[in-house]
């Protein structure tokens, strides 16, 4: 399994990278809709919708979705109330996630209900992204790094649950979580985000606000992955899916991202960066 994972590893981060870096704005789009359109897939069965025809269906409904957010991407009063949305989806995603036992029963209302979630949450999370690739002061290097800020925050995360984890955080949701890991989650990610702040010369006032950004885009990256741990646990299942070798399904490796990648954008936003 781990050689699994490091092989699989080797192969995805340069891709990834190559795909943020080297990509002009529509295909970049391009290529993140695929990819979360796989989270799409694999959101349905999560729901769960066990027809194949029902799962299609919902793909194509996020397709459409998606495609519709491109095309009014450029208004701003549209950019603004999906952002707002997001915002609200996310908060009430911490509210479930606090009350494990909420949504747990296979009625039609809480089908209904998971499956617009999971079409919101993944268009926000991809017109997030490309908003932040369009950035003009070198947008791609900006989606590099909030991915980075989640990476450091996961791997903070689980050093720091690893050697010092005690006090469960959401044990109902995932055992395995502690608060000690989401304090060495805010440690690592306030670090990297310093050193980055540093290096862009923020001025004083606008590097206090950018680190608050940071920090609680980390916070609701770890909601992102509760939510993921919770849908998984409700349908018993051990992995979102098996695309990626050793790794899980793309919602297993971009659970934390689907939160953090809106609430940064807005972060952003709100403080004029």
């Amino acid at each position: 399994m781990l050689k699994q994972r490091l092989l699989s590893a080797l192969v995805m981060v340069p891709l990834v990278f190559a795909a943020v870096l080297f990509t002009n704005q529509s295909l970049f789009a391009l290529l993140l809709a695929l990819v979360l359109l796989g989270g799409a897939w694999e959101w349905s069965a999560l729901v769960p919708l066990r027809a194949n025809r029902a799962r299609l269906a919902y793909l194509l409904a996020t397709a459409a979705a998606t495609a519709a957010a491109w095309f009014f991407a450029r208004s701003e009063w549209f950019v603004t109330t999906v952002l707002w949305m997001a915002m609200l989806w996310w908060l009430f995603v911490l509210f479930w996630v606090s009350r494990p036992a909420l949504g747990g029963s296979e009625t039609r209302v809480h089908g209904i209900a998971k499956a617009l979630l999971g079409i919101g949450m993944l268009v926000t999370t991809w017109m997030a992204l490309v908003i932040l690739h369009a950035r003009p002061d070198d947008g791609p290097r900006w989606v590099l790094y909030v991915m980075l800020l989640v990476w450091a925050a996961d791997s903070g995360a689980y050093f720091a649950g690893k050697v010092f984890g005690q006090r469960k955080l959401a044990p109902q949701v995932s055992p395995g979580k502690t608060w000690e890991g989401v304090y060495g989650a805010l440690v690592a990610s306030g670090l990297f985000a310093l050193g980055y702040a540093w290096f862009l010369g923020l001025p004083a006032a606008s590097f206090t606000s950018f680190i608050l950004v940071c920090l609680v885009t980390v916070l609701f990256s770890i909601v992102g992955d509760l939510l993921e741990s919770l849908l998984k646990r409700q349908r018993g299942v051990k992995d979102s899916g098996s695309l990626i070798p050793g790794h899980g399904g793309v919602l297993d490796r971009a659970d934390s991202l689907l939160a953090a990648a809106p609430v940064f954008v807005f972060g952003l936003r709100w403080v004029g960066l």
